[in-house]
């Protein structure tokens, strides 16, 4: 259904895209360099498995709905913003320290993760990029065009989760390094918390 050279052409293009600078990316530098491997291995794999639901958004022509509807498409953007706004605030105002032991790392992991597939599943352009780029590499003589997307979609989901697992082990990497001098942890802890901030109000003002 799906042939070797169309897979092979959408992981191509698929892979310039998760790895050219973008809000999602970005979420999961910044909380690798704040807080640690762990941490951005977590906001990586809820991101990636967040396209999940994307590509079932688009397989099921919901997305369409977000594009055709500026009624819709608004409400979940300011939703979508207002959601990173608040995590951001969380991390600023958060206590370095209790993330510490890893009793502490732990439950913080679930929790990135966790807000990390909302993130996703709330920001209306991910859906819209999922409508608008999949169906180029559908072909429809090969039959069953959903089930094509699906396959596209779950390749997706793996290469992200690649990609942006090679970004978090470096990011996490560069927090080892800094964690040698404990008297930044906070102000990384708020330098990261008023990135994810700047993305939500980016989020939130940006034009379709």
């Amino acid at each position: 259904m799906i042939s070797i050279d169309q897979l092979a052409l959408f992981s191509l293009a698929s892979l310039i895209l998760i790895f050219t600078p973008g809000p999602d990316i970005i979420y999961v530098l910044t909380r690798g360099v704040a807080q640690g491997r762990t941490a951005a291995l977590a906001a990586a794999l809820g991101f990636s498995l967040g396209n999940i639901g994307h590509t079932l958004l688009a397989v099921f022509g919901l997305s369409a709905i977000l594009a055709s509807s500026a009624v819709a498409f608004t409400a979940v953007k300011i939703a979508g913003g207002m959601y990173l706004i608040y995590i951001g605030w969380k991390l600023w105002s958060a206590d370095p320290a209790l993330a510490l032991n890893p009793a502490g790392e732990h439950k913080t992991a679930r929790l990135i993760f966790r807000q990390s597939v909302l993130a996703n599943l709330l920001n209306p352009k991910v859906a819209i990029f999922f409508l608008a780029f999949f169906p180029q590499f559908v072909r429809p003589a090969q039959g069953n065009p959903a089930m094509q997307m699906l396959i596209l979609g779950l390749t997706f989901v793996v290469l992200t989760m690649l990609g942006f697992g090679l970004v978090a082990l470096g990011a996490g990497a560069l927090n080892t390094r800094l964690a040698a001098r404990p008297s930044l942890s906070a102000w990384l802890h708020k330098g990261a918390g008023a990135v994810l901030v700047l993305l939500g109000l980016r989020l939130v003002w940006a034009d379709r």
